[in-house]
Formats: structure tokens, C-alpha cells, sequence
């Protein structure tokens, strides 16, 4: 039998949290990877402080340089004295399942900043760039009254399309000479992409990058017919060069949400697929465990020509329906 968790103060930790206190803060998120039991009470007790903080989702190919930026931008919202969490989402290790890469690691010199939290959290096999428990670390990072929080993928490439449905601003780093010109039309990652970084643009080829990426959007926007123009901001992370430009990017998206209703339409969906994520688990843990809603023996029917998919489907709504929740 799994050992029984430990029990939590839920109130003390959220009002710890809420002042501030990054042990509290840290211990929520922790509660969140877990699955803790009293997960649905930490929730609650947040909910009323949530929707404040400006999720920036930070996305792109390996070696682009996304910790670099984040870190410059970190430093940039610090000077303007806001509070900073950054959620970094690793690659998982096969042995552990914890975190492989510990982006903390390249932030150090944020490390003992009071007004800054990094946590790195596993993928843990998750496909899309981003962990299973991402949506409610975010809820508590945004609780825990941070200004803004940044939310870095693993860097998994075409997959990573994923952080756009958790961030409120996505922002898409490629770098000359790495070939994500055609890498992002590929991905569908142009439409995903609110902001576009051509990071290193202290290299050859920066310029051909960005007059690449500026055509492929103002293709994709004609069809789209959207209102928001895309900017393409050079910068060199490592130097802080162009920073201040992505900063203006970022504030000007953020209006540009807020005064055309989409903030709250992003924030909607957002929240529909929290919900549908929470009910599909709650699904497969009362057919019996995390192998799925289907027994293999109805999977096997299917697959022989016993049966079809459409009665399979009616076999597994009714096993679902007609069970008890478990105790």
C-alpha cells in the first residue's frame, strides 16, 4: 500500500505564501507534482486571489538561448520592481522522474532575490513541452502575488505548441543559422507566437532570420485576419541587448489583451482544459488506475474485429457511469 500523505495546513501555507514566503510557495507547488489529497482545498483557498500576474510563456528549439533570456528578463522586471516567478519545465530524468537540466542552476544570481522564485518541475514524459501539473503550479505561482511569471519549456521543438495554451503571452526565440525560419512554419509554431525573439542577432544570418520570420507572419496574419501585430525583436540575451525592446513587446501585447477581450477568452479556455484534464484523470482512477479508460481486452475486440469502436465507447461510458466513486 502507498504510505499515507503527510496532512497539510492548508490556510497557514496560503496565507504564508500569499506574504510572500517562497518556502510556502514551493511547498504548494510541491503539493501539485504530488497530487496531493488536499490538492482540490489548496485550490480553492486560491482561487480568489488568482488572475493578476501576466503568464509569459517562453518557447523554442535547444540552444536558442531561453534561459539566457529568461534570466535577462528577469533582471530587466526586477529594475521595475516587480515580482518575478519563473516556472522552468525540464526534461525528465529516466531513473528519478524528477527534473534533468535544473534551469535554476543557469539563474544563480537570482537565487537569493527575495522578489524573484525559479522552480524547475519535470515533464515527466508529457507531451506539448510542458508538465502535467503546469496549469496548477501557474495557479499558485499567479496567487502567490508575483507581477509576472515566466514559464520556460524543455525545448522539445514542433511539440512545443502546447505553451500556448497555458500563457497568456507566448514568445517564440529562434536564432540565425538554426534553420527555425522553416523549423516554426513547420510547427505551426507562427501561429501560436505573440511575440518573436531572434536571439544572437549578433550573428551572420540575423538579418536574413528576421526578414524570413517578418514575411511567414504577415502571411499567416492576412489569413487570420487577427488585429495584434506580431513584432520581431532582435536581441543578444547574454548582453541585455534588446531586452529593453522585448520588455515594450510584452507590456504592449498585455494591453492589447486586456482592450480586446482576449485575456479573458485565453483565460477561458485555459480554464476548460484544466477542468476536461481534472475529470479524465478522475475518470481513469475509478476504472482502477493510470493505464487508461480502456480494458486491453476491449482494446483487443476492437483491434480483432469483435466489436467497434463506437460500442466500445458506450462499453466504457457505461463502466464509467455506473461505478461508484471510490472512498
Amino acid at each position: 500500500m502507498a504510505p499515507t500523505p503527510r496532512p497539510v495546513d492548508v490556510p497557514s501555507l496560503v496565507s504564508d505564501a500569499r506574504e510572500g514566503r517562497s518556502r510556502a510557495v514551493a511547498r504548494l507547488i510541491s503539493l501539485v507534482e504530488d497530487g496531493h489529497p488536499a490538492l482540490p482545498e489548496v485550490m480553492a483557498a486560491l482561487a480568489p486571489h488568482a488572475g493578476s500576474a501576466h503568464v509569459v510563456g517562453l518557447t523554442g528549439s535547444p540552444g536558442v538561448g531561453k534561459s539566457t533570456t529568461t534570466a535577462a528578463l528577469i533582471t530587466a522586471l526586477r529594475a521595475r520592481d516587480q515580482r518575478v516567478a519563473v516556472l522552468a519545465v525540464d526534461p525528465s530524468s529516466p531513473f528519478s522522474g524528477g527534473a534533468l537540466l535544473g534551469d535554476r542552476i543557469r539563474m544563480e544570481q537570482h537565487a537569493t532575490d527575495p522578489g524573484v522564485f525559479i522552480r524547475s518541475v519535470a515533464s515527466r514524459g508529457h507531451l506539448g513541452g510542458l508538465s502535467f501539473a503546469t496549469p496548477q503550479a501557474l495557479r499558485v505561482l499567479d496567487a502567490a502575488g508575483f507581477d509576472v511569471v515566466l514559464l520556460e519549456t524543455v525545448g522539445v521543438g514542433q511539440s512545443e505548441v502546447e505553451v500556448a495554451a497555458r500563457a497568456d503571452t507566448t514568445v517564440v526565440i529562434v536564432a540565425p543559422g538554426m534553420g527555425d525560419g522553416i523549423q516554426a512554419a513547420k510547427a505551426g509554431i507562427l501561429e501560436v507566437g505573440d511575440v518573436f525573439v531572434v536571439n544572437k542577432a549578433d550573428r551572420d544570418g540575423a538579418d536574413d532570420t528576421v526578414r524570413d520570420l517578418r514575411h511567414m507572419i504577415q502571411l499567416g496574419n492576412r489569413e487570420r485576419s487577427v488585429d495584434w501585430r506580431t513584432p520581431v525583436v532582435r536581441t543578444v540575451a547574454s548582453r541585455a541587448d534588446g531586452i529593453p525592446d522585448l520588455l515594450e513587446a510584452l507590456d504592449a501585447h498585455r494591453s492589447w489583451l486586456e482592450e480586446s477581450g482576449t485575456l479573458a477568452a485565453r483565460r477561458s479556455q485555459r480554464a476548460r482544459s484544466e477542468i476536461e484534464a481534472i475529470v479524465l484523470a478522475d475518470l481513469r482512477r475509478r476504472l482502477g488506475g493510470d493505464g487508461g479508460l480502456v480494458p486491453d481486452e476491449l482494446a483487443s475486440a476492437v483491434a480483432s474485429g469483435t466489436t467497434d469502436v463506437y460500442a466500445a465507447a458506450h462499453q466504457v461510458l457505461g463502466a464509467v457511469t455506473a461505478r461508484p466513486e471510490p472512498q
